[in-house]
């Protein structure tokens, strides 16, 4: 039987799953089997150049009956920093299952193989704590739905700048992981596309002793819901962070700036562009700018206003 998972990490806030492919109480999807297949994808954090982790084992929850495991031989180690703009890293695929619905998906770690590196400190690597990782692993609850006689394909988003936090000196690792994660069928999902004038943004603040520098090229910040409210990242918040955050890469070409904000659920969202620091464990005063209101239609990619907008 051929064996694989996608994993995917990607910046998004959702500390759950998402209901994938309708509610179990379709009868068609109650008897017999279907595949699966699961990945991950992510956008990184400001300081970190490499975040490896190592997967051993996947586990499925049927609402009715025992948990189904698939191994992952050689520990599929995967650093989640190489997985942005859509990309995404197969865990297993084509994998049968028995048709119904599924409470929860869990994924063991292991520890000793995984770790972070920071892009300040060169290949220089720190220990990364994953509580309860080796045993109950890292969790999603909520029900998705395999159907009978048919492959669904999901992703794993995993937030690497949510998950990713400082002990403050406790000495159970360098780093801690505390994930957010949250699971989309791959046919039910649309992304995001756009570019940032990060040169004449810099050169504005610049020339303006009112507004603050630029500290590097910046992100653009995803918010669900039409005209939502911006605000920075802080995973001691529970409400008000964004759903995603997309660093912008250099497009040779044209000397914008280039996101891609993949695996967004069909509906509207918000999106900002802030070019300020933004630590994940404080209450930042971030500037934004090029905010507008946009449809996710899933399959599609939706092409952005240029930013900054034109007045």
């Amino acid at each position: 039987m051929k064996r694989s998972v996608q994993l995917i990490a990607i910046s998004t806030l959702a500390a759950g799953m998402a209901a994938c492919g309708g509610s179990g109480s379709d009868s068609s999807a109650s008897s017999g089997t279907g595949t699966v297949s699961f990945g991950i994808t992510d956008a990184p954090a400001m300081d970190l150049s490499n975040v490896t982790i190592a997967f051993t084992e996947i586990r499925l929850k049927p609402e009715e009956g025992q948990w189904v495991e698939f191994p992952l031989e050689g520990f599929e180690q995967v650093n989640l920093l190489d997985l942005q703009g859509g990309l995404s890293e197969p865990l297993i695929t084509d994998e049968e299952v028995p048709a119904g619905t599924y409470t929860e998906l869990r994924l063991i770690v292991d520890t000793d193989n995984s770790f972070v590196k920071r892009e300040s400190t060169g290949d220089s690597e720190y220990s990364l704590a994953v509580p309860s990782g080796e045993q109950s692993g890292l969790k999603l609850k909520g029900e998705f739905l395999v159907a009978a006689d048919t492959t669904t394909n999901f992703t794993i988003d995993f937030d690497v700048r949510k998950s990713i936090v400082d002990p403050q000196g406790k000495a159970l690792a360098d780093y801690m992981l505390k994930p957010s994660l949250r699971l989309v069928n791959n046919l039910e999902v649309g992304s995001i596309s756009g570019q940032v004038d990060v040169a004449q943004i810099t050169s504005t603040r610049m020339a303006d002793e009112n507004l603050a520098d630029c500290q590097y090229t910046g992100a653009v910040y995803v918010f669900s819901g039409e005209n939502a409210e911006t605000s920075d990242l802080n995973v001691n918040n529970e409400e008000g962070n964004p759903l995603m955050i997309v660093p912008v890469e250099l497009d040779d070409e044209s000397s914008l700036y280039s996101y891609t904000a993949a695996f967004l659920p069909e509906g509207n969202y918000t999106i900002s562009y802030s070019c300020q620091e933004d630590n994940n464990e404080e209450d930042d005063n971030l500037d934004f700018e090029g905010t507008q209101s946009l449809e996710v239609v899933a399959n599609q990619t939706t092409e952005a206003e240029l930013i900054p907008l034109v007045e």
